[in-house]
C-alpha cells in the first residue's frame, strides 16, 4: 500500500491534487490544517482492496496424520504382540457370559431405542441465555419490594380501619349494656389518663358494682399501682450518691437544693456535698452556690467524667452526695455523655428522674424510653402546682413501675417538697379532672370514637 501525502494552500486545493493523481474514489486517511496550508494524506481505492484481501484469514489444511508402513513391523510392536499372544488365557465366567447375552437379545428386539433416544436429545430445543441485564434485574426486584411494602400498608389500613369500626360498635354496646364501665373509663380519659391504661383497668371492673363501688374500686388501683417510700429513711437518711437527671425546665436544681436542705435540717450541713455538672448554662452553677451558701455547704462544679471522678473522691467521707446535672432535650446526644459519665466514675451512684407533671403524656414518654437506659432508681413529680392534670404523670409512672420519692408544689425551699403519697395523688388527679374546663370534656357519646382511634393509632404503631 503506497499512502501518499499532499499539501496545498487550503484544503480545496489539496484536495483537487489527490482527485487528479489518485482518482475520485481515493481512500483519505486524515486532512489537517499545519503552517503554511492544509496537509492530507491518501492512497488509491485498488490498495485498500488488496489490503482487505490480504488480511482474510485463510482456511487451515488439515495435518495429514502420519501412516506407517504395513509391511514394516518395529521391535516394539512384535514384543506387544508377542506379548499379548503369551498371556495366560483366564477362566471363562458363565454368569456374565449369560448377562452379555441377554443385553445382546434385547438390544436386537428394540433396534430403534438408541435412535430414537439420539433423536429425542436432537429434537430438545437450544436453551438460550436468557438472563438479563444485572441492572434491569435490580430495578425489577426494586419495583416489586416496592409493590410489595405498598400492598402491606394497604392491608394495614384496611385491617386498622376494620378494628376501629369493631372497637367503636363494642363501646357503643358497652355503654348501652354497663354503663359502669363506661363511666369508669370516660372519668380516666378526662383525668388525663391514656386511652389504653383507661381501657385496661374499665375491662376489669367487677361485675355489680355501683357507680360508688366502681368509683372506689378504681381509687383503690390507681393507687395500689403508684409505689411510693413510706418516709425519708429510704432515700436521704440511707444516704449515698444521688444524680437528679431529667430535661431542662424541670427543675432539677430547686429540686436539689429542697433535698440539700431537708438533710441539713436533720444531719447538719457537715454530712452533706453537692456538685453541679451545669457549666453549660450562663450562671447556672451559681444559682446552686447560693442555695449552698445559705445552707452552708461547699458547692463542687464539673465539667467531665474525670473532674466528677476526682471530686467524689475527695467527698468519699460524706454521708450524702447531691448531684445536679445540666438540663438538656431528651432527644440531644449530651443525654448519652451525661449518662456515660455518671456510669463511668465507679460508685454506685443513684439517678433520679425529675418529671414535670405539665407535660404531656407523649412528651413524659419520650423522656421516659430515653432516661430508663440509664437505670433509674426513681423519679420526683415537680411542678405539681401548675399541672391542669396529673393523670399522664401518673400513667406513665405506673406503667414504668417507677418509685416515686417526692412532689414537688412550688419555688420555696424547703417548704414546697413533700413524700409522695399515692392516696392523696390518686385522689388529686380525679378531683383536677372534675374542674376541667367543658370543652375538654369529654361527652358519653364520643367515648367510642375515642377508643375507635385508640385502636387504629395501636395499629400504625401508636403509643396507646
Amino acid at each position: 500500500m503506497n499512502i501518499k501525502r499532499y499539501f496545498g494552500k487550503n484544503s480545496r486545493e489539496a484536495l483537487s491534487m489527490v482527485k487528479q493523481e489518485l482518482g475520485a474514489n481515493a481512500v483519505i486517511l486524515s486532512n489537517r490544517a499545519v503552517e503554511g496550508g492544509n496537509e492530507i494524506l491518501a492512497f488509491r481505492e485498488e490498495d485498500m482492496a488488496t489490503l482487505v484481501a490480504r488480511d482474510k484469514p485463510k482456511p487451515v489444511a488439515a495435518k495429514p496424520q502420519p501412516q506407517t508402513a504395513v509391511g514394516e513391523e518395529t521391535l516394539v510392536s512384535m514384543l506387544s504382540r508377542n506379548q499379548r499372544i503369551l498371556k495366560t488365557a483366564e477362566p471363562l465366567n458363565h454368569q456374565a457370559l449369560q448377562q452379555q447375552r441377554a443385553q445382546a437379545a434385547s438390544k436386537k428386539t428394540t433396534p430403534q431405542a438408541q435412535p430414537k433416544a439420539v433423536a429425542a436429545q436432537a429434537a430438545k430445543p437450544m436453551v438460550k441465555n436468557t438472563a438479563k441485564p444485572v441492572r434491569e434485574q435490580i430495578e425489577q426486584d426494586q419495583l416489586s419490594q416496592r409493590e410489595m411494602a405498598q400492598m402491606m400498608q394497604e392491608l394495614r389500613s384496611m385491617r386498622g380501619a376494620i378494628e376501629s369500626q369493631l372497637t367503636e360498635i363494642t363501646w357503643a354496646n358497652i355503654q348501652q349494656r354497663d354503663p359502669i364501665k363506661s363511666n369508669v373509663l370516660s372519668k380516666m380519659i378526662s383525668a388525663g389518663f391514656s386511652a389504653g391504661l383507661s381501657r385496661q383497668i374499665a375491662e376489669k371492673v367487677p361485675a355489680g358494682h355501683s357507680e360508688a363501688e366502681a368509683n372506689k374500686w378504681l381509687h383503690n388501683v390507681i393507687s395500689s399501682n403508684i409505689h411510693t417510700i413510706t418516709d425519708e429513711q429510704q432515700i436521704l437518711d440511707q444516704g449515698g450518691i444521688y444524680a437528679l437527671v431529667g430535661p431542662t425546665g424541670v427543675g432539677k436544681t430547686t429540686t436539689t437544693a429542697k433535698l440539700a436542705a431537708r438533710f441539713v435540717m436533720k444531719h447538719g450541713a457537715g454530712k452533706l456535698a453537692l456538685i453541679t455538672t451545669d457549666s453549660y448554662r450562663i450562671g447556672g452553677h451559681e444559682q446552686l452556690r447560693i442555695y449552698g451558701k445559705i445552707l452552708g455547704v461547699m458547692v463542687h462544679a464539673v465539667k467531665d467524667e474525670a473532674d466528677l471522678r476526682i471530686a467524689l473522691n475527695e467527698l468519699k467521707g460524706k454521708h450524702t452526695i447531691l448531684i445536679d446535672t445540666v438540663g438538656v432535650s431528651q432527644r440531644d446526644r449530651m443525654v448519652a455523655e451525661q449518662i456515660a459519665m455518671l456510669s463511668k466514675t465507679g460508685l454506685p451512684i443513684k439517678k433520679i428522674l425529675c418529671m414535670n407533671a405539665t407535660s404531656s403524656g407523649e412528651t413524659l414518654a419520650d423522656v421516659m424510653d430515653v432516661y430508663k437506659r440509664c437505670g433509674l432508681n426513681g423519679c420526683i413529680l415537680t411542678k405539681l402546682d401548675e399541672a391542669a392534670s396529673i393523670g399522664s404523670a401518673l400513667d406513665i409512672i405506673m406503667r414504668e413501675r417507677l418509685r416515686l420519692y417526692y412532689v414537688a408544689n412550688g419555688q420555696r425551699v424547703p417548704e414546697d417538697i413533700h413524700i409522695a403519697n399515692n392516696t392523696f395523688l390518686a385522689h388529686h388527679a380525679f378531683k383536677m379532672a372534675r374542674k376541667k374546663a367543658e370543652q375538654f370534656q369529654f361527652r358519653d357519646a364520643e367515648m367510642p370514637f375515642l377508643m375507635a382511634n385508640v385502636a387504629s393509632s395501636n395499629m400504625t404503631g401508636g403509643r396507646a
